[in-house]
């Protein structure tokens, strides 16, 4: 786990180390598309979460590599603790407040089904839940539920259980004379990405394709390809194409790509486009993977420049608190509900959204990431194992407090 060795991977630059501000638009980007996937505006605005996925492999596996370039290994508990501030408080206010909010205003089917799937949420396993209920993603998991969308933060939070272990083995193998980690996770990374695409292709069912675009094995490869993506291999083909001809090729290189996602974003049906789940959904994250590489090494550059403007990082930077919360004001601010129509009710759901997410950004998420130092060490192990067994005892309360309907006694019936 240790090391003397303190070097960066070959071809890491400042930008790979330090923030990237077009990355955070990119963050911004994709939950954009996301809002409007749910607000019926983009047809393709579910691509939103792959690019989120791909952004998520990259950023994780640059800081793990850098840790075994720096260490020599990865300390699990460190990594597992840092992801725990950064995504445990947001997620601990929505499994509490919108059960109360369903209990207030919600249909008894709203109740029922958000009780039953909190529990999977807080375990991280929603996606699976979902799949053994038969709840299909393209008819947004129904009205009646108000956490379906979490299916996507399951599938991380398992990329995040797994990978750096896998991670950690790769480190073990290189100190001890095997290839070096960079380069055995470049051979690695798109292998296995390789592998979830063929187990895609041969699990799509054409009349629900549910099984294929939630399941976290069949999901893995935008993860996997944004991690090759962070590799020293993967880091020096893109350098070179961005100096190739003073930069003007990648230049480019990543307008194509940035115009390519978004039109795909504008006219893919998932539904309706069959030949998404057998190669053109690796084809978006493969873009998404080169694109994100080429606005780390052009920050200067036109779609970089454009993606750091200030509104697109600041949608960013709670971007997460946002994709939280806003399926769930979308669903109990409905038009039936409200009595609104249209773009009325469109506009109240994502200022609603959008003043959750500020307020959970700047008084949860911030506070605890960066400057509670209770949050640390064991103290933050043990608030996390507190705030975990007071989530297991909220789901019994709530079935107290709003019981199921009683069954009917089919005897009787005639």
């Amino acid at each position: 786990m240790t090391s003397a060795r303190r070097t960066l991977p070959d071809h890491t630059t400042a930008r790979d180390t330090g923030h990237v501000p077009a990355l955070d638009g990119l963050r911004g980007v994709a939950v954009l598309g996301v809002l409007l996937f749910h607000s019926d505006l983009l047809v393709g605005g579910f691509l939103g979460v792959d690019l989120f996925f791909v952004l998520s492999g990259y950023l994780i596996t640059g800081a793990l590599l850098r840790e075994i370039a720096g260490r020599g290994g990865v300390s699990l508990a460190a990594f597992w603790s840092r992801r725990a501030r950064r995504l445990l408080p947001a997620l601990a206010a929505v499994l509490v407040v919108v059960p109360v909010a369903v209990l207030a205003v919600g249909s008894p089917q709203e109740q029922a089904t958000t009780r039953a799937d909190g529990p999977w949420v807080q375990l991280n396993l929603l996606n699976w839940h979902l799949l053994a209920q038969e709840a299909s993603y393209w008819q947004r998991f129904g009205a009646e539920r108000p956490f379906g969308h979490l299916w996507s933060i399951a599938v991380e939070e398992q990329f995040y259980l797994v990978w750096p272990v896998l991670l950690l083995g790769v480190a073990a193998v290189a100190r001890r004379g095997g290839p070096r980690a960079g380069t055995s996770i470049a051979v690695l990374a798109p292998a296995l990405a390789i592998g979830s695409l063929a187990l895609m292709i041969m699990l799509f069912d054409p009349a629900d394709p549910t099984r294929v675009y939630t399941g976290t094995d069949t999901r893995a490869f935008s993860l996997l390809l944004g991690a090759f993506s962070a590799t020293p291999v993967a880091r020096a083909a893109v350098a070179r194409t961005a100096a190739h001809r003073g930069g003007t090729s990648a230049a480019a290189a990543t307008a194509v790509l940035a115009v390519a996602l978004g039109v795909s974003w504008a006219l893919v049906d998932g539904q309706q486009a069959p030949g998404l789940f057998t190669g053109l959904l690796f084809a978006h994250a493969l873009a998404s993977a080169a694109l994100i590489s080429l606005c780390v090494h052009q920050p200067d550059r036109l779609v970089a420049r454009a993606l750091a403007m200030a509104p697109l990082r600041y949608l960013g930077r709670i971007s997460y608190s946002l994709y939280l919360w806003h399926w769930p004001v979308l669903v109990l601010l409905s038009a039936q509900r409200t009595g609104l129509d249209g773009p009325v009710v469109t506009a109240l759901g994502w200022l609603v959204s959008m003043a959750l997410a500020v307020a959970t950004t700047h008084l949860i998420e911030d506070p605890i990431r960066f400057r509670a130092d209770w949050a640390r060490g064991r103290s933050g192990a043990l608030a996390c194992a507190a705030v975990m067994a007071c989530l297991a005892l909220w789901w019994p309360v709530l079935e107290w407090v709003a019981p199921g309907p009683a069954p009917v006694d089919v005897s009787r019936l005639g």
